[in-house]
């Protein structure tokens, strides 16, 4: 499977997905013997008059300059406690393994080298060696050896793209990415809704419900789904969407007006008026981590589990989305925000100051869902307490 995307111009991070992109694309059509690299990888927005080969020829790449507030020196970037080679072990992350790497995991897409001359350059596998390497500028790059892969012979290795080490915990992700968990208004029209119950107002796995809003084949699978708490912009008080909940599973026995609906699994009861979603299947978490291209600045509002205190590999909602420039791998800065306080030693008769306090960092969150109006991250790090409304900004 390839990737591509189309990354912004005049950003640092796009320098690298555009080299990973051109790489990823001569790996995927064109043998090792095709595919060629220079053997350092350049220095992140030093890339005048290098170039890197395509599966049509050779593209140059322009200079391009660091954005603001990005770190530029090696000794800045490396963890002071980074290894000088590392296997990569089932299990493991990209979050982790940039994390022995990186004071920031964040910063992979500027020292990592592709290589296009080991099988899935783009991926890494459970076995590969990560070994850490200066350019002559002194910046810093990951190199992975892949023994097998590398020598040019007939029949490359291939490994199973479901083989490869996921960005995040996926296993913690995995029944989340595979169910709704918001939907907005224009959705709901045109879903099927439970209507009635032969067994009475709940059902549960086992039983059959009854289901009206259009028709479908019968032995179409469908998630069921009940309509939680509205999602509020505390921005601007619109609707941002409602809560999906998770209910259970259910199959079309009967097509027709009304659909008759077999429950195989449910994890509360179904009540009429819960909706009927077709399963989505789950993506791959094999997404970048890098920093977002525009400005971001909002806030958390819904936490899945629906607890007060925000904690590590958490699931939780915030009020931007695609159309502020969110995508899947962002990374984005959690910061507890600042309580408003009264300035008592100054009175002004019997009137006093109000003042906010600086907003404090609390944790980091990589954002894996996007829809329009708001997105879907998983905590990272959470290094301070970590609440409802609190502020996400660029890392």
């Amino acid at each position: 499977m390839c990737y591509a995307y189309q990354p912004p111009a005049r950003s640092r991070i796009a320098a690298v997905a555009v080299a990973s992109l051109l790489s990823v694309v001569a790996a995927c059509g064109t043998t090792p013997e095709q595919a060629s690299l220079p053997t350092a990888a350049p220095a992140v927005g030093n890339t005048q008059g290098l170039e890197f080969a395509s599966s049509g020829g050779r593209v140059s790449l322009a200079a391009s300059a660091p954005a603001v507030g990005q770190v530029t020196s090696p000794g800045n970037l490396l963890n002071p406690r980074h290894p000088e080679r590392y296997v990569v072990q089932p299990g493991d992350t990209l979050w982790d393994i940039a994390s022995l790497f990186l004071r920031d995991p964040w910063y992979w897409p500027e020292i990592w080298q592709i290589n296009p001359q080991v099988a899935n350059p783009h991926l890494i596998y459970p076995g590969d060696v990560l070994a850490l390497a200066f350019l002559d500028n002194g910046q810093p790059v990951i190199q992975l050896e892949r023994g097998s892969a590398v020598r040019l012979s007939p029949r490359v290795r291939e490994e199973p793209l479901e083989q490869a080490i996921p960005t995040i915990p996926y296993e913690m992700l995995r029944s989340f990415l595979s169910r709704p968990a918001v939907l907005d208004r224009e959705q709901l029209e045109g879903l099927p809704y439970i209507f009635a119950n032969p067994d009475g107002l709940m059902g549960s796995a086992g039983q059959d419900v009854y289901a009206r809003g259009r028709d479908v084949e019968a032995g179409s699978g469908f998630n069921v789904i009940h309509l939680g708490d509205p999602l509020i912009d505390p921005d601007d008080g619109e609707l941002v969407g409602y809560q999906g909940i998770y209910v259970g599973h259910g199959e079309v026995t009967r097509s027709g007006d009304p659909l008759t609906v077999h429950l195989s699994e449910s994890t509360r009861e179904a009540l009429i008026g819960d909706y009927l979603i077709e399963e989505d299947q789950p993506f791959p978490a094999n997404f970048l981590p890098r920093p977002p291209e525009t400005e971001i600045d909002g806030r958390i509002i819904s936490v899945i589990d629906g607890v007060m205190l925000i904690g590590q590999y958490q699931v939780v909602a915030i009020n931007r989305g695609a159309r502020d420039g969110l995508e899947s791998g962002h990374v984005l800065r959690v910061y507890q925000t600042g309580q408003v306080v009264p300035d008592r030693v100054r009175k002004r008769g019997l009137f006093t100051d109000k003042v906010r306090l600086p907003d404090v960092p609390a944790g980091t969150m990589l954002v894996f869902r996007t829809y329009d109006r708001m997105s879907y991250g998983l905590v990272m790090e959470a290094t301070n307490e970590i609440r409802l409304l609190d502020t996400v900004r660029n890392p």
